[in-house]
């Protein structure tokens, strides 16, 4: 989960020029909040590492997570 996602996602938003897509916003919000990305990939890990031998993660993983929270904040757009 990112803290204060969808102020977040605005700058991205108003700091893409050309073809805005999935792909542009998720290398722009790359550039932006390398911290931000590097916290949220950290914490996946951590759920990983914590899970018992044999269970499943019902967590997506990191790019899958927050390719999804792009394409659900475009589509509001």
């Amino acid at each position: 989960m990112i803290i204060q996602q969808e102020e977040k996602f605005k700058e991205v938003l108003a700091k893409i020029e050309g073809k805005i897509n999935e792909q542009s916003f998720f290398n722009k919000f790359l550039e932006l909040y390398p911290e931000v990305w590097k916290k949220h990939k950290i914490t996946y890990s951590k759920f990983t590492r914590s899970k018992k031998f044999g269970q499943t993660i019902p967590l997506p993983k990191p790019e899958i997570s927050l390719r999804k929270e792009i394409r659900l904040f475009l589509q509001k757009q």
